[in-house]
């Protein structure tokens, strides 16, 4: 088992320029898988923030690209949408940002540094590990978008009620999902490297 390095670090050209080309293409396509999985979302009747896709897309990439790359591609992905690219839950723009939500997307670049140096280190290829790095990773989101949602409302003491309760059943699903997938996807190239190596 390769240790130090993360699944996309695992075909990372040795050649520089082959390996710069392959790290843009990963942090562009994950940009854009942010931005498909936020088109998937929930509208809460008690609360101005959506239920998406993109918290979930924000951890696996940044346990599958790594902390640079995964931070770059939220980068990215923000980028894109304070341009005015419709790749926010509700648009693009930089009303986006400043409303209540936009909390939430500034702490998906803490949330995929987080979780790909956790996973850098081999947290991902453990059920346990890989649980607690996607739950350090949501509290990276939670902590700069219940602040932002805190100032917007004027330190209303609802802040949890519309900001974070509401999601916890999702989030745990999120995880749970998370910490089948990627230590299953590690188990499953080891085997292939193996299988391959016998032959």
């Amino acid at each position: 088992m390769v240790t130090n390095a993360t699944v996309a670090d695992l075909w990372r050209p040795c050649e520089k320029r082959l390996a710069g080309f392959y790290d843009v293409t990963l942090i562009v396509g994950g940009s854009w898988l942010i931005a498909l999985c936020a088109a998937v979302k929930i509208l809460l009747p008690f609360g101005p923030v959506p239920v998406t896709g993109q918290t979930f897309a924000v951890l696996m990439i940044g346990a599958l690209l790594g902390p640079r790359r995964g931070s770059l591609a939220v980068l990215a992905y923000l980028v894109q949408g304070l341009a005015g690219l419709p790749v926010f839950a509700f648009g693009g723009g930089l009303a986006a940002i400043a409303g209540p939500t936009g909390g939430y997307l500034i702490g998906f670049i803490p949330a995929a540094y987080i979780t790909g140096s956790l996973a850098q280190r081999g947290w991902d290829r453990r059920m346990a590990t890989t649980i607690l790095a996607m739950a350090l990773g949501n509290i990276a989101i939670y902590a700069c978008g219940l602040f932002w949602l805190s100032c917007l409302m004027g330190g209303s003491s609802r802040v949890l009620v519309v900001g974070l309760v509401p999601f916890i059943p999702g989030d745990v699903l999120k995880i749970v999902l998370a910490a089948i997938l990627l230590p299953s996807g590690w188990k499953l190239l080891d085997y292939c490297r193996l299988t391959a190596g016998k032959r």
